[in-house]
C-alpha cells in the first residue's frame, strides 16, 4: 500500500484490494478525481477539464432532459454519481439516468449509491476525451456486470456517440435508445457536431424543432 500512497498513477487500472481502493478515493488528494473499482483493480482518473468535453456533457444532458419533457417521460439525471456493490466493484459515470416509472427509485442524499440497497440507473454515459480505449474496454465490461441497460460513451475528439445495450450475454451496439424509445443516437450525434460552431441555444432550438416532429 505504501507505493500506492507515495505514488499512485492515474488514468490507468491499478492492482489492489477494495479496502486499498476505498483507502485511496476517500483521501481528500483525490476528491476532484473519479474511481472506478473492478475485478481486483482500481481506477483514479482525472476529471475532463477541456472544454469540448465540458460542452459535450451539457448537450447530451440537456438532450434527454428536453426530450423527455416534451415526451411526458419521468427521469432523473444524475451528475458523477458513485455506484458502489461494496466490495466488488464500483463506477463513476459522467451523466446517468432514471428513467419512467424507474425514476422514483434514483437514490436521494449525500452518500455514494449503495447497489445492494438502491437500484442501477437505466443509462450511465461516460464523456470520453482521453479515456476512449479504456470507456469501450474495461469499463465496458464494469457496466456489463453492474446490469445497467444501456451505456453510451461520447467520443469527444471524434464527435461521435457509441451506443451499447447490456444484455445478460453482454452489450451490443445500438442505434436508437431502448429505454428511450424514438430516441435516435444520429440526431444527438448532428447535435453535438452543431455544438462546434453554433452556440447553445442555436443548438437546443435545433432539437427542439426534431423532438416535435
Amino acid at each position: 500500500m505504501n507505493q500506492l500512497q507515495t505514488k499512485l498513477p492515474t488514468d490507468t487500472w491499478v492492482t489492489a484490494t477494495w479496502e486499498e481502493y476505498i483507502q485511496i478515493i476517500e483521501d481528500p488528494v483525490y476528491a476532484k478525481a473519479k474511481g472506478y473499482y473492478y475485478n481486483g483493480k482500481m481506477r483514479i482518473e482525472t476529471m475532463g477539464v477541456g472544454p469540448d468535453h465540458a460542452s459535450d456533457n451539457g448537450i447530451i444532458y440537456f438532450a434527454i432532459n428536453l426530450f423527455c419533457t416534451l415526451k411526458g417521460i419521468p427521469l432523473q439525471g444524475l451528475i458523477n454519481c458513485s455506484y458502489r456493490k461494496p466490495g466488488v466493484r464500483e463506477s463513476q459515470p459522467d451523466i446517468s439516468y432514471y428513467i419512467g416509472a424507474r425514476a422514483k427509485l434514483a437514490p436521494q442524499g449525500s452518500s455514494i449509491v449503495n447497489l445492494n440497497t438502491v437500484a442501477p440507473p437505466d443509462i450511465a454515459i461516460e464523456i470520453a476525451d482521453t479515456s476512449l480505449s479504456d470507456d469501450l474496454g474495461q469499463k465496458r465490461l464494469l457496466y456489463e456486470d453492474l446490469e445497467i441497460p444501456e451505456y453510451w460513451i461520447v467520443d469527444v475528439e471524434n464527435t461521435r456517440i457509441i451506443p451499447f445495450q447490456i444484455t445478460t450475454s453482454g452489450s451490443r451496439r445500438i442505434t436508437e435508445s431502448q429505454v428511450l424509445p424514438g430516441l435516435t443516437i444520429s440526431v444527438l450525434t448532428e447535435a453535438l457536431t452543431m455544438s462546434r460552431t453554433m452556440d447553445q441555444s442555436q443548438v437546443g432550438a435545433w432539437l427542439l424543432a426534431q423532438f416535435q416532429q
